[in-house]
């Protein structure tokens, strides 16, 4: 029996692209012979994307979209795709194929392939990816961007931020998502990450949209990425802190011993302070990191528990149909 792949597409105010984006990635799903199902997600668009939807879903018994009339933000449109889902395997795309629909066979053919492999990431950064024409701004917001979420994540990730992405769905139903926005690709990441799952990055090719207003908003991603990296990563941030203010409470300790040997020692002038502050500040810091760690292993278990949780109450799994030969998705 083929395998049965679910193709979830955010889409917000794409009524440029949507069509020619579900038409793609049907020819590259049945080029390949595989079952399928597209799941566009209309995500409170204001220009006639739903009703373009509706159309194409009229038509072809593959699209099943998913529609709502408040945009709520890429994470929430990502979750309820999901969600609706009913594939073995569940990627996502771009709605303006800024990434061709070839990553999108090659992702799945990777899992395919390596049995040991969980998710699937379509990474640019990564030695062999590229970008092309890609405005410079946004290019230098994602690529700084990522370096730091590089050494937030406890694992080497190039690309961390990206939609386009396959996961073994059972791998998703295990997951206790909630981002509504953009932080929703580093919150997949850092909860699987907690599971054990393997996740492989294939070098890809990004470009610029050829139709459409771009969604790329500098001052939010930025904000949810560096919030994303103080919260991943405290105990880094406090030990360094705390190293730091020690090294320089140490160094003020020197000068003052110095001083002492040379008999010119004055207990009120106001490096003794510093000294002071800075050692005791250093040493709160560290302990804070101390603090950090058991917070971070604390919440590991947690995402470890619920997804126990998920696997025992069945939450999350497929809806099926009265096919006996597989219910996952049209034939």
């Amino acid at each position: 029996m083929p395998i049965a792949v679910s193709v979830v597409v955010p889409m917000f105010n794409e009524a440029e692209n949507a069509h020619d984006t579900l038409a793609a990635i049907g020819s590259a799903l049945e080029a390949k012979g595989w079952r399928y199902e597209i799941v566009p997600v209309n995500d409170g668009s204001t220009d006639s994307t739903a009703v373009l939807l509706d159309g194409i879903a009229a038509e072809n018994p593959h699209v099943h979209p998913v529609i709502y009339h408040v945009n709520r933000g890429r994470g929430y449109a990502l979750r309820h795709g999901f969600a609706a889902a009913r594939g073995d395997i569940v990627a996502a795309l771009d709605a303006d194929l800024s990434y061709s629909v070839e990553h999108l066979t090659r992702m799945v053919e990777l899992l395919l392939e390596d049995p040991e492999a969980d998710i699937v990431l379509a990474s640019p950064y990564m030695p062999g990816g590229r970008v092309e024409g890609v405005p410079f701004v946004r290019l230098a917001f994602s690529w700084v961007g990522n370096i730091v979420l590089r050494a937030a994540l406890p694992r080497r990730i190039y690309t961390s931020t990206g939609v386009v992405r396959a996961y073994r769905a059972e791998v998703l139903r295990s997951l206790n998502l909630e981002s509504d926005g953009k932080e929703i690709h580093l919150e997949i990441l850092s909860d699987a990450m907690a599971l054990g799952y393997r996740i492989v990055e294939m070098p890809a090719t990004l470009r610029a949209r050829k139709k459409g207003r771009s969604k790329f908003r500098p001052r939010a991603t930025v904000a949810s990425h560096l919030v994303f990296s103080l919260l991943a990563r405290p105990a880094a941030l406090f030990g360094a802190f705390g190293v730091v203010l020690l090294l320089l409470g140490l160094f003020a300790g020197a000068n003052l011993f110095g001083t002492y040997l040379s008999g010119g020692l004055n207990p009120e002038r106001p490096l003794m302070t510093v000294m002071l502050v800075l050692l005791m500040g250093g040493a709160g810091s560290l302990a804070f990191a101390v603090l950090a760690l058991q917070l971070i292993e604390v919440r590991r278990t947690l995402v470890r528990l619920q997804a126990d949780a998920l696997r025992l109450s069945g939450k999350g799994e497929p809806s099926r149909t009265n096919d006996p030969e597989h219910d996952s998705v049209d034939s």
